[in-house]
């Protein structure tokens, strides 16, 4: 179990569209645990997805509940494995920030709702609906499975996208 460096933007594999695990091996239970230990290290993060660390597999953690916005609203710490949301509903524009974006904020608008399929490490299929602040969060790590960044999505560039002051 490490934590690992974060690819930041515009690092090429942030960008690529990432393949679907076939197999819940010991290499994927490293990289859960990596991702794990990555998110946990990172300043306020509540998510990590694989390609964050160089990884192009449909992999991300989330996990809100010690974030003031997510705590009284969760499932918990969740280890996604080819993660599919399969229902959506409701939309508002929230500020958002990444770890491989360190500098930037920005407003996109997300469902406020969604249900979600995915595996466990375990092998479990396992099925959730998400609300609010839990949504947007798995919305944005899920992104960066499919080679998406917050950046794309800004609702609007002269408004929406903000440089974070003492970030460091």
């Amino acid at each position: 179990m490490a934590t690992q460096p974060i690819l930041r933007y515009p690092h090429p594999v942030l960008k690529k569209v990432c393949h679907r695990v076939e197999a819940i091996d010991n290499a994927i239970h490293t990289l859960v645990r990596d991702l794990l230990d990555t998110m946990r290290d990172g300043p306020g993060s509540v998510g990590v997805a694989a390609p964050q660390i160089g990884v192009t597999l449909r992999v991300c953690v989330v996990d809100v509940s010690a974030s003031r916005h997510g705590k009284d609203n969760n499932h918990g710490q969740m280890c996604m494995i080819n993660p599919e949301i399969t229902a959506r509903s409701g939309s508002a524009d929230m500020r958002e920030g990444c770890m491989s974006v360190p500098d930037y904020t920005g407003d996109v608008e997300r469902a406020t709702e969604i249900t979600v399929r995915f595996n466990e490490p375990g092998g479990t299929e396992r099925v959730i609906t998400a609300t609010g602040f839990e949504a947007v969060a798995i919305q944005h790590e899920m992104d960066h499975l499919d080679g998406v960044l917050f950046l794309d999505r800004i609702v609007c560039l002269k408004t929406g996208l903000f440089r974070r002051k003492n970030y460091r």
